[in-house]
Order: C-alpha cells, then structure tokens, then sequence
C-alpha cells in the first residue's frame, strides 16, 4: 500500500492512494500527519482501515500539493558514507561503525516542491538515497527483528550544500538549510518489500543519470541501520532513517556539477517511485 502525505482545499491530511484516488485518513482519524498515525497505531490498523474503504478525494497528482511523506518527524537520523563508491570518491576510508549525522524536520520538503539554492552558496548537490520510516518504536532493537519495526519506504534526496558541509568536521551545517531535502512521493509500506529484496536506486539530474546503484551494495544494511540507531536512542514510529547515498555526486565530479536554479531533479527507487523537485533560487528576506 501507498500513503501519501498532501494539502487539499487547505487542510493538511496523509492518506492511502488507490486506482480511484485516495482514501483520506488522516480526516477519519482527525490526525494531519502519517508520523502521529504510527505513533497512535500499527500502521497494518491503517492499512486495514484503507482496505475497508473507497477513494474519497481525487488521485494524489491532482490534489492541491504533496507534503513531506513523514512531516514532521521527531528524529530523522542519516547514514553517510554507506556506498563504496561514495566513499572512493570522497577518499576516505570505509568506518568500522556507521557515520551517523541529524537532519531537521524545516529542512525537508514534499515530492514536486522545490529544492532552494540559498543565496550564501553555489554548491548545491544531489544525494539519491532510500528513507526507512519506523512502524514500531523499540530501544537496542536485534538486526533479525529490525524489519518488524519498519513501516514502510521511500524516496529522499539528501540535497546537501557542500562548502557549508565542509566547513568543519560536522556535517550538520550543510545538511539542513531550509528546504534542501526532498522526501517522497509516497510511503510504501512493508509488506510490498521483501526483507532479502534488492531495489535500484537512480538519481538524474535535468534527465541524465548521474547516480545508479542497488541496495546489496550498502555497506551496513538497513538492518544494521535500525540496530545501531536504536543503540543510542530509541526509535518511535514516526522517525526516519536515510540509508546513505551512492558514488556520483556533484561534488567528485569532473568538473563538478551543482544544481542552480531551473533544474529538475529526480530520485527513483524501485518499487518506491519517483521523487521529482526542481531547483529554485531562495530569495533572501
């Protein structure tokens, strides 16, 4: 099943998609955000919900816009340096442990939303990942159950602005101005993904692929992903994982190539969609 986060005639509400539109549940449960769903109940109750009713608004494209497929997550933790070929071409050298950093919920923005090129920088950059929404919260959750604490998947791109990134040793700087992440279309839920499944992963930029990798190349699996995270912090329903993003980027590219203003990018995973942002110019006020 799909659910898709969306504003319609004003009010914001997440719903489930089907061939006739989508079903809107986030009226039925008076909730405006999929993350306070999974925090109230399973989402299998959201899904059963959906399957006990029919489409009560237009298909998602023709809704008034998308939002961020989890809104406003309390923790939305991401993994760097999860592909070897992101870490040749950053010549760095491959962590016993997973390299963690924070995004915040204001950095996010909703599938055809646009990606924003702040003024105090040029070097805007594209980062295809995989986002993995928990279902359930747990705390020092085992890697063989991770998958049972996992509601579902989706597009991200982790659009970061790299001389802010690099500024210091912590990344943070660079990974979270205003409406730099995209997050979406769709939240597709666990079920449709085997635990042993492979899913592709691309990212073009203005239709040229510039990324291309598969999930059996990660270096720590999604999987070790939830168990690691989970180590320091306890995962709630709601939170959000970034599995880390593929060799390709703008930045180790020869030239380099950064996003401006005009651009469209696109992140499409298997079985997850396509999320689609352009690229616009932030007007400073």
């Amino acid at each position: 099943m799909k659910l898709v986060s969306f504003v319609h005639q004003g009010r914001q509400s997440f719903g489930a998609t089907t061939a006739g539109g989508v079903i809107d549940l986030g009226a039925r449960l008076r909730i405006a955000d999929i993350g306070a769903a999974l925090r109230r109940q399973p989402v299998e109750v959201l899904m059963d919900m959906a399957a006990r009713h029919t489409a009560d608004l237009p298909e998602a494209d023709a809704l008034d816009a998308y939002r961020p497929v989890v809104a406003d997550p309390r923790k939305i933790l991401c993994a760097g340096l999860n592909y070897a070929g992101h870490v040749r071409e950053t010549r760095r050298e491959v962590t016993v442990r997973p390299t963690i950093f924070f995004r915040v919920a204001a950095s996010q923005v909703a599938h055809g939303q646009p990606i924003l090129l702040p003024p105090e920088s040029t070097r805007l950059d594209y980062e295809g990942e995989i986002a993995v929404v928990i279902g359930k919260s747990g705390r020092r959750i085992p890697e063989e159950k991770a998958f049972s604490h996992i509601a579902g998947f989706a597009c991200y791109n982790d659009g970061s602005i790299r001389d802010w990134q690099a500024h210091t040793s912590q990344w943070g700087p660079g990974k979270n101005f205003q409406c730099t992440g995209g997050f979406g279309p769709a939240l597709v839920t666990a079920d449709e993904i085997g635990e042993d499944e492979i899913l592709t992963l691309e990212t073009r930029l203005n239709g040229q692929l510039m990324q291309h990798a598969t999930t059996d190349m990660l270096i720590f699996s999604i999987p070790t992903l939830v168990a690691y995270c989970s180590t320091f912090v306890e995962l709630e329903a709601g939170d959000v994982i970034v599995t880390g993003t593929p060799g390709g980027v703008g930045a180790r590219r020869e030239p380099p190539v950064f996003m401006k203003d005009g651009d469209m990018v696109e992140v499409e995973v298997s079985k997850l969609g396509v999320l689609r942002n352009p690229v616009r110019s932030e007007v400073a006020g």
